[in-house]
């Protein structure tokens, strides 16, 4: 299920499987980021508080995001599974869910499509070569239209309503924290889990589904600017620039462009493992930017995908460009500042230096210590004289003997 969106990962652990899950639905949301930017782009234009208000064009809205986007999700996850037949049933049995449900149903396109076309790539690999000649046909067909039948009524039954009930529930929690000013807490858990490379499954998985549902209502969401915003990864990078261990501070200036204007943000993800304490200073610019966000009223209407300062600036909504400026900007300087801090504004020694002062150290002892050794115990002058004291002896037994013999 890998692509060009989602690049293998390896591994069994904990990690690696979440990696895997937030490959796979990048995998499924990614391809079709042109549709979600044209329907944002749409939004912001025509309905009543958008650019150019238009009742007839505004029409576009409410079916684009209640079964285009869907649709388009469910048919890549079920192309992802099973090729053109899972694509079918994939996208036949997310109607199901849409029609099950009052809000858009993004995470139930992602749950049901490729669960429909694995069901039938079970079946076509348990037929497969045992129809007769003629009949291949008539059974894909069929078995295609059963299968995305079932699955569609499946939906509509039972998977729709219960992650209607689950989009509710957080949807409910996200207006709490935004209601009690909370929501720059969310900075505590995201932006770990974004230096983990689980920042698909969060943007993708969590934040774009609530967003969407916030847009179709208020016109604007906050939730698409948490993951994406490119201003503590390019604080980071700066303060690695001037205050990291020496050796890195020529590889930034590349990292920072292919960050804030390509929104590559995986590029900055090594800087913080390699020196875990600079978690904090991504908490803190993450924590910075939201709340600047959130006091200027800010938002897009749209996932800026990917997350550069030119996608951020093509999908925020009417009126909030100033807020969106000082949201990326606030966090690159927050960010900066405590980072800069923690690197000891390059006084520290980096580790790599720790650790070669300390081996040099360790070789030097041995070396300082070994003639000690020798000259205390003196083994060369000992053995010399051990060989003398022998080759005298039968010299003298020899001596002896003549005397004897005469």
């Amino acid at each position: 299920m890998a692509s060009s969106y989602t690049p293998e990962v390896s591994g069994v652990g904990f990690r690696a499987r979440v990696q895997k899950l937030g490959g796979h639905l990048a995998g499924m949301v990614m391809p079709n980021i042109g549709a979600i930017i044209a329907w944002g782009l749409i939004t912001a234009m025509f309905i009543p508080v958008g650019w150019v208000p238009n009742e007839n064009l505004a029409q576009l809205v409410d079916p684009m995001i209640k079964y285009l986007l869907p649709v388009l999700i469910g048919y890549t996850g079920g192309r992802m599974v099973h090729g053109q037949r899972g694509a079918v049933v994939g996208a036949t049995a997310t109607m199901g869910v849409i029609v099950g449900a009052d809000v858009p149903m993004f995470l139930g396109a992602m749950i049901i499509a490729p669960l429909t076309a694995y069901v039938l790539k079970l079946f076509d690999n348990a037929v497969d070569g045992k129809i007769k000649p003629g009949f291949e046909m008539l059974v894909d067909n069929f078995s295609a239209g059963i299968i995305g039948a079932g699955f569609a009524i499946l939906g509509k039954l039972a998977i729709g309503p219960v992650v209607n009930g689950l989009t509710k529930a957080a949807g409910n929690g996200v207006d709490w924290l935004l209601d009690h000013s909370l929501m720059p807490l969310v900075s505590i858990l995201v932006e770990p889990a974004k230096v983990l490379f689980l920042n698909n499954a969060i943007n993708h998985g969590v934040f774009s589904p609530l967003g969407v549902q916030q847009v179709a209502e208020n016109g604007k969401s906050i939730l698409f600017m948490i993951e994406s915003n490119p201003g503590p990864g390019l604080g980071l990078l700066a303060a690695f620039l001037f205050f990291g261990p020496k050796s890195l501070r020529p590889t930034t200036p590349a990292a920072m462009i292919i960050h804030f204007f390509g929104g590559i943000h995986e590029i900055y993800f090594p800087y913080v493992l390699m020196k875990p304490r600079l978690i904090l200073a991504m908490m803190a610019g993450g924590m910075a930017g939201v709340a600047t966000f959130m006091i200027t009223g800010t938002g897009t209407v749209a996932s800026p995908a990917p997350g550069s300062i030119f996608a951020f600036a093509a999908v925020t909504a009417k009126g909030g460009f100033v807020g969106m400026i000082l949201g990326v900007v606030i966090a690159a300087a927050v960010t900066f500042g405590v980072a800069s801090l923690l690197l000891g504004f390059g006084k520290l020694k980096s580790d790599q230096e720790i650790d070669e002062s300390v081996a040099e150290e360790t070789a030097a002892e041995p070396a300082a210590e070994i003639p000690a050794q020798r000259t205390a115990a003196e083994p060369a002058a000992e053995i010399p004289a051990q060989r003398t004291a022998a080759a005298d002896t039968p010299a003298e037994t020899t001596d002896d003997s003549r005397k004897e013999n005469a």
